[in-house]
C-alpha cells in the first residue's frame, strides 16, 4: 500500500521526510518555499505540491506555490540517480548549478516550473528517461539535456534561456513533442554526437543563432515544426548527418532557410501555406490544383500525357490525405523523363507540374529552372561536379527542367568529356534531395534510352516516364489558330482547311518542330500579308490588319 507522508507540521525537512518515507510513498508538499537540496539515491516516490491551505514546513510562498530552492547552496535542486521519482506541480530553482539532474533511472515532471541561474534546467544523462509534461523551463544557460538519455517532452515550454534551449548528444533519443523553444540566446535545438531525437509539432522561434542545427553524425527527424524569427538560419543539417525534415514550416530566418551540408543525408519537406501547423488542416490548395488541371486540359492534343500527369496528381493527394490521416505512406520520387520530339509542349507541361506540386504541397514554391548542357558542364576536372550542384540548389523547391539531357552522356566513350560526371553528381542529388526537387529530363526518345545507360542508377531515380506525341494535323491547325487569335488574327474563309493540307503532306522527319512548325509558318503568314497590305495602295481597315488569308500561306509555304 502506497503511504502518504505530509510535510506540513510532521518533519522539519524535506530531507527527513525523504528518510523516513518507505518506497512508493507519495510526499505531499505544502505551499511554501523550502531552501534545500534533494538527493534522491535507489528510491520510487512520488513527490507531489498540495494546494490545501495550512502551515508548512517552508516559508510561505505569496501565490500559494510549491517552491524547491537550492539558489543559494552549494549544488542542484533535485539530484537523482537509478530511481523513479515522480514531481508533480512544483517549482524548482537552483543557483550556479543545474536544477535538475537526473542520472539512470526515470523521472516524470508534470506541472513544474523550472529555473537555473547557471547550466541546464533538466539535465539526464547515463540512459536515464525523462518525461516531462506541461513543464515550463523559464530561467537556465539551457533548458533541457540529453546525454546518452531519452524520454518525451511534450506541451511544455522552453524559454529564456541564455544559450541552447535544448541539447541532444551522445545518442540520446528523446521525444520532443507540441513544445514551445523561444528566446534563447545562442540556438533552439542543437542535436550532435549522434544524437537521434524526434522533434514534433513544435514552435522554435526567437533564437540567437540557428533554430535548430544537427551535427557530428546526428539523425534528427523533424516533423511539422514551426521554426521562425531566427538570427541563423531556421534549421542546419551538417556534415555527416541522416536527417529528415517533413512538413516543417521555416519562416523570417537568415538565408538560407534551411542549410544542408552537401556530405549530409537529408530530406527536407516544407510548409509554407502559413496554416498553423499544430492544425491538422491540409496543406493542399484545392482551388489551385482544380485551376491547374484546368490549365493542362485546355492545352491541345497530348491526351496520353494529361492522363500520365493526373494519375500522378491523384497518387500525390492521396498519399498527403493518409499522411494527414497518420497512415504510412511510402517514398515516392517526383523526378520524370519527358520523351518525345521539339514542340510538343513538353516546357509547359513541366511549368504546370511544378506548379501542381506546390499547390499540393509537396515542393515549397514550385519554380521553374530549365537548363542545358553548357549550363552544367565545366571546362575542367571537379569544375563539373561544382556547377552541377550549383544549379541544382538554385532550383531547390521546385522543377530542374533539363532539355536535351541527352547530350550529357558521354559519346563513343570520350575520356575528355566531362557529361558523365554531370550525370553522376545528378544521380546522387535527386536522390538525397527527392522531396525537395523534382527533376525532369527531356529530350528524344531513342536519345533518352543511351542516357538512362549512362550511370546504372540514373532510371530508378525517375518515377515515370511520359511520351510525348507528334500532333496531327487536325492539332497543329488548332495550334496555328489559338496562336493567331492570341495575336489578333482571324484565318480566313478556307484557310483552315489549306492549312490542314499543308500539315498533312509536310516531311515529318527528326527536324520536325510540331508547335513550332505552326508559329515558324504563321511568322511567315505575317510577312507575307505586310507585302500584300502594302501594295493594296489604299490604307487598309481594321479587318484587313487582323486578316490572314490563303495567298499568305502559299506566300510563306513557298
Amino acid at each position: 500500500m502506497v503511504s502518504t507522508l505530509a510535510v506540513p507540521g510532521s518533519y522539519p525537512t524535506l530531507r527527513d521526510a525523504l528518510e523516513v518515507a518507505p518506497d512508493g510513498a507519495v510526499i505531499v508538499l505544502a505551499p511554501g518555499t523550502y531552501r534545500e537540496r534533494l538527493e534522491i539515491r535507489g528510491r520510487r516516490l512520488t513527490i507531489k505540491a498540495d494546494d490545501r491551505a495550512g502551515a508548512g514546513a517552508g516559508e510561505r510562498d505569496a501565490d500559494g506555490r510549491v517552491v524547491i530552492d537550492a539558489s543559494e547552496l552549494d549544488g542542484p535542486a533535485i539530484e537523482m540517480s537509478r530511481s523513479e521519482v515522480c514531481v508533480e506541480g512544483v517549482t524548482v530553482t537552483s543557483g550556479d548549478y543545474a536544477a535538475v539532474i537526473v542520472a539512470g533511472g526515470r523521472l516524470v515532471l508534470r506541472q513544474c516550473e523550472i529555473s537555473a541561474g547557471f547550466g541546464a534546467g533538466v539535465q539526464a544523462t547515463d540512459g536515464a528517461i525523462v518525461e516531462a509534461d506541461e513543464v515550463r523551463v523559464l530561467r537556465a544557460q539551457y533548458g533541457f539535456v540529453f546525454s546518452d538519455a531519452g524520454g518525451e517532452v511534450q506541451q511544455s515550454e522552453v524559454r529564456g534561456i541564455s544559450d541552447d534551449g535544448v541539447i541532444v548528444r551522445l545518442g540520446a533519443d528523446p521525444v520532443i513533442r507540441g513544445t514551445t523553444v523561444a528566446e534563447c540566446g545562442y540556438r533552439g535545438i542543437y542535436v550532435y554526437q549522434s544524437g537521434r531525437p524526434v522533434i514534433e509539432r513544435c514552435d522554435v522561434s526567437s533564437t540567437g543563432d540557428a533554430g535548430i542545427v544537427a551535427a557530428h553524425g546526428s539523425q534528427p527527424r523533424i516533423v511539422e515544426t514551426w521554426v521562425h524569427e531566427t538570427g541563423g538560419s531556421g534549421i542546419v543539417i551538417g556534415p555527416g548527418c541522416a536527417a529528415v525534415v517533413e512538413q516543417c514550416r521555416v519562416e523570417q530566418t537568415a538565408e538560407p532557410a534551411v542549410l544542408v551540408d552537401p556530405s549530409a543525408t537529408a530530406t527536407v519537406t516544407l510548409d509554407q501555406s502559413g496554416t498553423p501547423l499544430r492544425s491538422t488542416a491540409t496543406t493542399q490548395d484545392a482551388a489551385e490544383v482544380d485551376r491547374l488541371l484546368g490549365q493542362l486540359d485546355a492545352m491541345i492534343g497530348l491526351a496520353g500525357v494529361k492522363g500520365e500527369v493526373r494519375a500522378l496528381i491523384d497518387e500525390i493527394q492521396v498519399n498527403e490525405w493518409r499522411r494527414s490521416a497518420g497512415l504510412s505512406v511510402g517514398a515516392v520520387s517526383h523526378h520524370l523523363i519527358f520523351t518525345g520530339a521539339p514542340g510538343t509542349g513538353k516546357t509547359t507541361v513541366a511549368r504546370i507540374y511544378g506548379q501542381l506540386l506546390k499547390a499540393l504541397g509537396v515542393l515549397p514554391n514550385g519554380q521553374f529552372r530549365e537548363v542545358s548542357r553548357r549550363d552544367l558542364v565545366g571546362q575542367y576536372i571537379g569544375h563539373t561536379a561544382e556547377k552541377t550542384t550549383s544549379v541544382f540548389e538554385a532550383a531547390m523547391g521546385g522543377v530542374l527542367f533539363i532539355d536535351e539531357a541527352y547530350t550529357l552522356a558521354r559519346a563513343g566513350g570520350a575520356t575528355a568529356d566531362f557529361g558523365q560526371e554531370a550525370i553522376d553528381t545528378l544521380v546522387k542529388l535527386m536522390e538525397d534531395h527527392r522531396d525537395q526537387v523534382a527533376v525532369i529530363v527531356a529530350g528524344y526518345t531513342k536519345e533518352m534510352a543511351d542516357f538512362l545507360d549512362a550511370n546504372s542508377g540514373l532510371a530508378s531515380r525517375f518515377a515515370k516516364t511520359l511520351e510525348f506525341e507528334n500532333y496531327g494535323p487536325d492539332e497543329l491547325v488548332m495550334i496555328a489558330d489559338r496562336i493567331a487569335r492570341n495575336d489578333d488574327y482571324v484565318f480566313a474563309a478556307g484557310l483552315p482547311t489549306a492549312l490542314h493540307e499543308h500539315f498533312t503532306h509536310l516531311e515529318r522527319d527528326r527536324n520536325f518542330g510540331n508547335a513550332r512548325e505552326a508559329r515558324k509558318l504563321l511568322e511567315g503568314m505575317r510577312k507575307a500579308q505586310s507585302g500584300r497590305l502594302r501594295a493594296m495602295g489604299r490604307m487598309p481597315s481594321r479587318d484587313d490588319l487582323r486578316t490572314l488569308m490563303v495567298d499568305d500561306l502559299r506566300a510563306a509555304a513557298r
